[in-house]
Formats: C-alpha cells, sequence, structure tokens
C-alpha cells in the first residue's frame, strides 16, 4: 500500500475514532503509533512510545505548561475575577451598556493571569452574568460578552495554546507570549467599541446602571493590585529578559499562590482545590501533546506535510489565498474540537506550508490562535458557547449565538487588520 494510501486512512480512522468520543489524545496515538508500525516496524513503533512519553514529560521547556495552568489556578480559586469585575463596574458600568464594557474589561485581566478562554468564559458566567441580568440585561446580549470576553485567555498572555504552538515549532515562547499583547489589547478595544455601537444605536436596548461615587471607585481600585503587580511580575520578566517562559510560569505560579495566602483568600482546601485541579488539566494536555507527537511521526514518514505544501502552493491561488483557506479550515474545526487540539492536530501539517510562503511564524502564532479562537463562538457549534450553556441554566443555545453575531463580525475585522498591518503582532517581539 502507497503512503499516500495508508495517510488518507490514518486521517479517516483518526476522525472516525473521534466521532466515537475517543479522547483525541488517545485517538492521535492510537492512529500514529499503528501507521508508524506499518510502514516502520511494530518494534521501532513501540520505542518510539516510549522515547515521546518520557522526553515529553520530563522536558524542561514543557514545564511551561503546568506552572501556567498552576498560576491560573490559584487566581481562579482566589476570587481575582470577582475584584476585576467591581472595579471595572465601578468606573463603567453607569455608560450605556457599561456592564457590558465591565466584562471585557474584566475578561481581558482575568485572562493575563489565568491564559485560558474556557476558564475565563466559565469564571464571568458566574461573576458578571447575574449582575447584568439583575439590571435587565437582554440574555442574548449578556451571554454574547461573556463569549467573546472568554476568547481574550488564548491571545493576553500567559497563553497555553501559544505556549503548545511555540513548542511544536520550535518558536520562542517569549516572543509569542510578547506578541500577543498588543493583539489582545486590539481586540478588547474593538469588543468595547462593539458595546458601545450597539447602545448608541439601540439606547433602549442596554440599561445603564447607578453612577458610583469616588470613594467606592478608589475602593474597588485597592482590591485589584493584586492582579495588577501579578501581570507586571511575570510579563514585565519576559520582556526585561529576567526570565524564560518556563521560569515565569514558576515565577508567577509562586506569586500567585503567596498573594491568595498573604490575602487570607487561599486556605488548605482551596489550595488542594488548585493543585487538583492544575494537575488535572495538565495531564489532559500533556496526553494530547503526546499523541501529537506520535501522530507526527507518522505524518513524517509518510510526507504528509511536504505534499500539503505542494499540493497548496501548486493552486495558483496566492500567499493570501492559501492563508484564506487555513483560516476557513480553522473556523470549520472550531466547530468540532477546543483550541489546543486543533492547534496540536494541523500545526505539524500547517507550519511548513507558511514557513514557505514567507509568512512570519511569530506573527502566524497570534492570527492562528486568532482564528481558532473565532472557531470557538461562532454558530452552529461554538466550545465557549457549550461552556457558557452549562453554567447558565436560564438561556437556550439560539439566544447565545444571537449575541455572539456582533462580536464574529468584529472579529473578522480584527483579523483583516492584523493581516493588513503585522507589524501590530511583531513591534513589541523586535524590541525584545
Amino acid at each position: 500500500m502507497s503512503t499516500n494510501a495508508v495517510a488518507i486512512i490514518g486521517f479517516v480512522s483518526l476522525f472516525g475514532l473521534m466521532l466515537l468520543r475517543v479522547p483525541i489524545g488517545m485517538a492521535m496515538g492510537l492512529v500514529g503509533v499503528t501507521g508508524f508500525g506499518y510502514l516502520v516496524g511494530g518494534v521501532p513503533a513501540l520505542k518510539m512510545v516510549g522515547q515521546t512519553c518520557m522526553r515529553t514529560v520530563t522536558d524542561y521547556t514543557f514545564g511551561v505548561i503546568p506552572m501556567f495552568l498552576l498560576m491560573g489556578a490559584f487566581v481562579a480559586n482566589s476570587g481575582m475575577s470577582r475584584e476585576l469585575f467591581r472595579a471595572a463596574n465601578s468606573f463603567l458600568g453607569h455608560l450605556r451598556g457599561g456592564l457590558g464594557i465591565a466584562t471585557i474589561a474584566a475578561c481581558g485581566g482575568f485572562a493575563a493571569i489565568s491564559g485560558s478562554s474556557v476558564a475565563t468564559a466559565a469564571t464571568f458566567s458566574t461573576v458578571a452574568y447575574p449582575e447584568m441580568r439583575r439590571y435587565n440585561y437582554p440574555k442574548s446580549f449578556a451571554t454574547g460578552v461573556i463569549a467573546a470576553g472568554g476568547t481574550l485567555g488564548a491571545m493576553l498572555p500567559p497563553s497555553t495554546v501559544l505556549a503548545v504552538y511555540g513548542i511544536i515549532t520550535e518558536q520562542d515562547i517569549g516572543k509569542l507570549f510578547i506578541a500577543g499583547v498588543l493583539p489582545g489589547l486590539l481586540a478588547a478595544t474593538m469588543y468595547i467599541c462593539t458595546v458601545s455601537i450597539i447602545g448608541f444605536v439601540r439606547p433602549d436596548f442596554l440599561p445603564r446602571t447607578p453612577r458610583h461615587s469616588y470613594q467606592e471607585r478608589m475602593e474597588s481600585l485597592r482590591n485589584v493590585w493584586a492582579t495588577l503587580l501579578l501581570f507586571v511580575f511575570v510579563i514585565g520578566g519576559l520582556y526585561g529578559g529576567l526570565f524564560t517562559p518556563t521560569e515565569a510560569g514558576g515565577m508567577g505560579a509562586g506569586g500567585a499562590f503567596l498573594i491568595g495566602v498573604l490575602r487570607g483568600r487561599l486556605d488548605r482546601q482551596q489550595i488542594r482545590r488548585s493543585l487538583l485541579q492544575a494537575t488535572r488539566t495538565a495531564a489532559a494536555v500533556f496526553t494530547v501533546l503526546i499523541g501529537a507527537l506520535l501522530f507526527g511521526y507518522f505524518l513524517t514518514v509518510t510526507q504528509t506535510p511536504q505534499k500539503v505544501t505542494e499540493f497548496l502552493t501548486g493552486l495558483g491561488i496566492g500567499r493570501y489565498g492559501i492563508l484564506a483557506l487555513i483560516m476557513l479550515m480553522y473556523l470549520v474545526l472550531g466547530c468540532l474540537m477546543d483550541s489546543l487540539a486543533m492547534v496540536i492536530l494541523t500545526v505539524p501539517i500547517i507550519f511548513p506550508v507558511i514557513v514557505h510562503l514567507g509568512f512570519n511564524p511569530i506573527w502566524f502564532g497570534i492570527i492562528i490562535v486568532m482564528t481558532v479562537e473565532l472557531g470557538l463562538i461562532h454558530p452552529p457549534v461554538g466550545m465557549i458557547v457549550f461552556v457558557i450553556k452549562s453554567v447558565v441554566d436560564d438561556v437556550d443555545f439560539t439566544t447565545i449565538f444571537k449575541g455572539v453575531v456582533p462580536f464574529i463580525i468584529t472579529d473578522l475585522i480584527r483579523l483583516v487588520i492584523l493581516i493588513a498591518f503585522p507589524i501590530i503582532a511583531l513591534w513589541l517581539p523586535s524590541h525584545m
């Protein structure tokens, strides 16, 4: 059997296993080992399994993943998300649609120290949604704002998705983190503008809340110093060259732990919950990562990346036409799997195409993360929408998707801006 036929059977088997609800890490590992064993031999395939597992869990570079996950767990369990929302609400809540703007601002702040879109969306479904409903904000708008704000988790550093992209493509993770800062701020700013436009066009749609006093605003600011300190400490250390990404993760986790304990926000039970939460998530991520590496060996043997490169470059649609096809693929895959699984599965195939076309790998990392996150909120099946629905009981999927539509349009405009002006993502990394 030819290598092309084996590769096709491998991909069909992979998606078949996924449809049967086999975890994607297990599915990629099974297909990768089986295909590699068929083409190369059973003994080399079994040796590859042991070597890959050991190398992955003991590699110093991969330590960035559990460290930032632990930092995010400490942050989530110490109540920083609620403090961020209260502070943003005290300054912005009196504006038309102010609670929506405050939600976006708080999501951005929380994303900057958690690194997870799912965690951001789930957290603010419990923090911001009840408050918006209390002031009669429409259900569609309230859930749509939370879904859009949740996507900031994968863009603003530290981002687990960007870290995994850097590991797979052997790019500087520190530069990827810093490259996400300006696009992330652009995303938050454009979301806020979207809320403001909705409030201007439909003034009766979004109510105002009472204006907070100067004393209340200052009081709320006193509660967010920990979040600001942690972000400046971690990202400042990365940008200034004081930490490697792995060291920054360790320092961030240690800083979040100390701040939570000293403020009395982390007791023994919450510390235990944070450790278990980070361990479970890290185990899941490493399972997917190991499966992807095994599947990558299978792709290498079948020369799939090279053949995909030849096929796409032979279409005659130009480099930006090929980029548009790749982005469309990610939008479709966003209906089927989470962002991390998408990146791990597809980047080994797509990245050689990007390098061949001459695109900057750091810039493409930002583009791919933004496209993947857009896939997680667009209909008919957005993974973040499912997360919000699992937390909020009194709303259906149609209502959430209706609220997300304006932000999807905003995301598409933002992608065009970043493609037209790559300097937005590359300016900060160029000064490291």
